[in-house]
Order: structure tokens, then sequence, then C-alpha cells
């Protein structure tokens, strides 16, 4: 699995508890996505595993290690949800609970990892949090999360919580310019755009990916030439891909930072100019305006059930239309 610089220093930190004896057997990681959160519970399961570990490495020479790199160790768990389910139920924990208080068949720890623990169930929360009050000799769970809130309070209780924040922008950039033929400021904007997490921030610039970003700015320029924002209609309605409308905020959010004095602190580096004719094309009341109505399109398609996403965008496009360029009509006007 792939390394990233920016581990390295939790890394180290968390892993000198387990040296010294003081580890917790419950690790739940909060990260951004695209923080290489990944890579980072695999070092340490590695290390867990291990039978001859070196100091702050797996030895990568010992059964354990073989096993672990072949992705066939047999007290190393990472249940999955099942085929065509995105939660994981109240069995696929089940499965694993019983063979924790088995002896570890290589002799050594066993694992259990949780990339994503906001998916389990209710249920599912609650057989593992079981496990977790009373644990297995020698058996550590590693638990990720990208918002802790979404967990059952007992369980994070029972968790040692760790914070895995994004590295800083300097060190995001630097890894990013040597991946790619990005520029600074496209970068720069990917990494903003992705809350300061560069692996996000890389997928962002994959040709194909910002070929739809850089799409959907250039049909924004155009409906704002035109007065005519219908055209942007099959830009932002991707099955299943709210990026695109995040993007449109991220936008907007910037025209209103640039009113203030703010552009050092804008997402969208690299389209400055369309970010200046949206601040000087309407009055902060109507970019506000806009914004709430756009959090709550968004609202709206990720929290209710079977609504027809292109109908939601389709009125708020025409809203946009009809909204009042001097923001007078809008209760945000400042």
């Amino acid at each position: 699995m792939k390394w990233y610089p920016w581990l390295n220093t939790p890394y180290r930190q968390i892993l000198a508890r387990y040296q010294e004896g003081k580890g917790h057997h419950a690790l739940l990681i909060h990260a951004p996505k695209g923080s290489g959160e990944s890579s980072l519970f695999y070092a340490l399961g590695r290390w867990l595993i291990c039978q001859q570990p070196e100091g702050i490495k797996s030895c990568g020479r010992c059964h354990s290690c073989r096993l672990m790199l072949a992705g066939t160790h047999p007290d190393f768990y990472q249940p999955e949800p099942e085929k065509g389910r995105l939660s994981l139920g109240v069995d696929n924990i089940r499965q694993i609970i019983d063979p924790l208080y088995n002896h570890a068949q290589q002799g050594g720890a066993k694992v259990v990892w949780l990339p994503h623990s906001e998916i389990l169930t209710e249920q599912a929360a609650n057989a593992l949090l079981k496990t977790l009050e009373e644990p297995p000799e020698r058996t550590f769970f590693l638990l990720g999360c990208r918002e802790p809130s979404h967990l059952l309070p007992t369980l994070r209780s029972r968790c040692l919580y760790w914070h895995l924040p994004p590295p800083e922008e300097p060190v995001g950039l630097r890894w990013l310019q040597q991946q790619g033929n990005a520029s600074p400021e496209q970068a720069r904007t990917a990494l903003r755009l992705a809350s300061g997490a560069p692996v996000a921030a890389l997928d962002l610039l994959q040709p194909a990916r910002w070929a739809e970003r850089s799409a959907l700015c250039d049909g924004l320029k155009r409906a704002l030439d035109a007065g005519d924002f219908l055209p942007l209609l099959p830009l932002l309605n991707k099955d299943k891909d709210d990026e695109p409308l995040y993007w449109l905020l991220s936008l907007l959010t910037d025209a209103l930072k640039w009113q203030q004095g703010a552009a050092d602190f804008m997402l969208n580096q690299d389209r400055l100019p369309l970010v200046g004719e949206l601040a000087g094309r309407f009055q902060a009341g109507t970019l506000h305006h806009q914004l709430h109505q756009w959090l709550e399109c968004r609202r709206q398609w990720q929290e209710i059930a079977g609504v027809n996403r292109e109908l939601l965008l389709t009125n708020q496009l025409l809203n946009w239309e009809n909204d009042a360029p001097d923001g007078r009509t809008h209760p945000w006007t400042l």
C-alpha cells in the first residue's frame, strides 16, 4: 500500500503507545476523505500482527508479514457489506466476533479493521460494542470515520479518539507537484476544494475529472453572459455525484469572499476572473440567497428518498435567472 510523507508523524506517535505497552485496544481515527488514512491503518495493522517487528517497522519477512502482503492473514479481519448493500449489518459483525475469542491462528495478535465505521447499522454497532467492552486478549480494533457524530456515543466512548488532520498546504502542494503536471494554481485549487486532503486533490486533478469541473466553470461563464442558466442542468445533474454542485457552491462562496476582500482564502484560485464576474454581477444579498437555496437543494436530494433531482435543479436554475441582481429583495442583504 502506498505511503505518504504526512503520515510519518502520526504513525510514530500512535505506535509509541503500543511500543510502551499503553496502546488502546480500540483506535478511532477521524480523517477527511483522501488523507491516506487507509495506508496508516494498514501500516499499524502490519506492525501489530508482525511476529518480529523491527522498531517502528514490521519485519516484512516473518510468516505473518508474508500473509499480510498476500492479503490472506487469518487473524486480520476486515468485514465488508454484503453485495449490493451500503451498510454493514449485525450478521457481518457476528461472523468475526466468535473467532476473536479463539486463539489466534498464527499465535500472535488479532486485528479488526473497519475503515468506514459510519456504515455500521445500529444493531451491528451494538454487537461490536459488547466486544469492545470486554475485548479478547491481544485483539486490536482499528476504526476509521469521516464524521464521529454519526457513530453511537457509546461506541465512541470505548475507543481512543485520534484526529488525523490534512497536512499543511505547502506539504500537500509539494506532494501534488511531484505527482503530475498540474500548474501551481490548479494544484492549489484542487487541494483547497478537497479540504486540504492531497490524495483527494490528486483524484480531482485526473484529466477526466478535471475536465468535468472545467466544463462547469465554462458553462457558468456562458450562463452569466447569456442570462440563461438552464444549460447548466446536464453539468450538475450527475447520478450519485454531488461534486459538481459542490464546485458551484464553492464559486458562490468565493464570490462573497471576493466582495469582502478575502481573495487569499478563495478556493478556486485558477478561476479568479469567473469569481470576480460573479462578485461584480450580484450583490451580497443575492449571493447569500442563492447559496442558501443551493444548499437546501443539496439537502433535499441527499435526505429525501426518490426525490427528482432533475426537477429540483431545474427549479433552482430558473430561480437563479429570476433572482434580483441587486439583492434588495432578500433578507440576507448586507
